[in-house]
């Protein structure tokens, strides 16, 4: 597999398993405004189920550098960037996100 970037930006959030399906058909759409952003390379939307209707949703982004990924989160870099039509569709959320350097393709 190929990865894109340098720069790995992970978030988490839970859903039912019905408003899942919704967050993933709506990051979807929300792709084609990041791909604007100089320094976006990709995103992969990972669910798991966690119990019964519950599905945690594992969220990565790829990234040239940090400097990219201020254009699209600043201020606050470690702050999630969660969109009000996202926020309807979760059940909770991490408020904070994790950056991780690639070290090894």
């Amino acid at each position: 597999m190929d990865i894109p970037g340098s720069i790995v930006r992970s978030w988490r959030a839970r859903a039912t398993e019905e408003s899942a399906g919704h967050y993933v058909a709506f990051f979807d759409r929300l792709r084609v405004q990041l791909a604007q952003i100089a320094g976006f390379r990709g995103a992969l939307v990972m669910t798991r189920v966690e119990d019964r209707d519950l599905v945690e949703i594992s969220v990565l982004t790829f990234w040239d550098s940090m400097e990219a990924v201020t254009a699209f989160a600043s201020p606050d870099v470690e702050r999630a960037v969660v969109e009000p039509e996202a926020r309807e569709l979760l059940l909770s959320y991490d408020n904070l996100v994790r950056h991780y350097t690639i070290a090894s393709r």
